[in-house]
């Protein structure tokens, strides 16, 4: 069967299963409900740089020997809902929109002192003051001239001896962004505790959100990567590679800052609303990682790393080092190689990715069958063990074991590596399975 006729199979399959599951529901005429589904699917359309993964059923883990012995992956059959994923890795350039937005803030906030940069809540109960934001494109208070405007700007910058030869740079301690969120998780647990208050659940953090670009460097010490220190996030040559040296609590405030803005763009533009922003749960992830295919190693199928032609087919360690064999020595461009059957890039390799759920070594004994995942809150008083987050993937420094769909690591949710990114999901109301 050549791949055309394969792909109108796949397509016929699809419709007598999707004819199959509607006529199972006899209370509604089935023309109508195909029909309303249809106009519900054309108007829904996919967040710009995602795609839509509909839902379904799969056998979750190991897909292959476990060779670490680990047994922390073993398979069992889970359900998972419709979701909407960024198509690739999130890139410095997109992850750099986040820091200069809230570069802008701090300098229009706590510097600037130009009351014109702000324009006044339109609720009329309210006092409110926001960022005129067409503003600060229009007349950027980086490029002024005004040398009274400009000496406020220097406090922004490394002072005194800090400096390299008196050059100008910006301190990154000071982008810090503040965000809340609440703890529906706890909340439910203690419900029916009178002495709580819904403030005992709201999370306030401040985050530093600038890359620790030094990662590079701290993560492989005797290597010559001082270039990737200076420049990986700030080079245009670097634009669209994924960004790297984030922590979890990083990913979480971009993703909270993504919310935010499209929160206010849709209130302004009467656009429907949409679900939070937010990492994948592990399920999730590799549900998007298989692609819709059934019980195979890798996103693109196969039970190898390589095609009919001997190519590589993702970005790691091949071999005994050979790194630069799949076409790059460290990170590729985040729309390197080909995607996967959902339109997915470097579902394995590149950078591995956080996900939202935390490490636990049996927690596929014990979560949910439907949208599985385990969550937990850490202080910062909690032990090590508690921080633990999981990440998928594998990445540019990992030999082809870590690269497949099942298998499982983790990292210190505090931590930045040089081999660590992520991406994002969210949901609109009316997807569909």
């Amino acid at each position: 069967m050549n791949i055309n006729h394969l792909g109108i199979y796949k397509c016929l399959v699809g419709l007598v299963v999707l004819v199959t599951v509607i006529s199972c529901k006899t209370s509604t005429n089935n023309g109508e409900l195909i029909g309303a589904r249809l106009e519900r699917l054309k108007t829904n359309k996919a967040p710009y740089g995602m795609v839509l993964v509909p839902g379904g059923t799969f056998i979750m883990g190991q897909s292959d020997e476990d060779i670490t012995h680990s047994q922390t992956s073993q398979t069992r059959q889970v359900t998972i809902a419709p979701f909407y994923i960024d198509d690739t890795e999130i890139s410095n350039a997109e992850y750099r929109q986040f820091v200069y937005w809230v570069r802008d803030s701090i300098l229009i906030t706590d510097y600037l002192g130009d009351q014109s940069y702000f324009i006044q809540s339109q609720n009329s109960t309210s006092n409110t003051r926001y960022i005129d934001w067409d503003k600060v494109r229009r007349q950027s208070p980086w490029k002024t001239k005004d040398a009274s405007v400009r000496q406020r700007l220097e406090a922004m910058y490394y002072q005194g001896e800090d400096r390299v030869f008196g050059k100008y740079e910006l301190d990154p301690r000071l982008i810090t962004y503040y965000y809340e969120w609440y703890d529906l998780e706890t909340a439910i647990k203690f419900k029916n505790d009178k002495t709580k208050k819904r403030s005992d659940f709201i999370h306030r953090e401040k985050v530093a959100v600038y890359p620790d670009t030094t990662v590079w460097m701290s993560d492989f010490y005797f290597a010559a990567n001082e270039p990737l220190v200076k420049g990986y996030f700030s080079h245009p040559s670097f634009e669209e590679y994924p960004v790297v040296g984030v922590t979890w609590k990083q990913a979480q405030a971009f993703n909270a800052w993504r919310t935010q803005l499209y929160n206010n763009y849709a209130a302004k533009t009467r656009r429907q609303p949409r679900f939070d922003y937010q990492l994948p749960t592990e399920a999730e992830w590799e549900y998007a990682a298989r692609g819709g295919r059934v019980g195979t190693q890798y996103p693109w199928g196969g039970p190898t790393a390589r095609n009919a032609k001997g190519c590589l087919m993702a970005n790691f360690k091949p071999g005994r080092g050979n790194y630069a064999e799949d076409g790059y020595a460290y990170t590729a461009p985040v729309y390197s190689y080909f995607p996967n059957d959902y339109g997915l890039y470097n579902m394995a390799g590149n950078v591995a990715e956080w996900t939202q759920s935390a490490y636990d070594e049996s927690a596929y004994n014990y979560v949910h069958d439907m949208n599985p995942t385990y969550k937990y809150t850490a202080k910062d008083s909690d032990p090590e063990t508690l921080k633990r987050k999981v990440i998928r993937g594998g990445s540019w420094k990992d030999v082809g074991f870590f690269l497949q769909n099942g298998t499982r690591q983790y990292e210190y949710q505090d931590t930045a590596k040089s081999y660590i990114g992520f991406r994002s999901v969210t949901r609109l109301g009316g997807t569909t399975f």
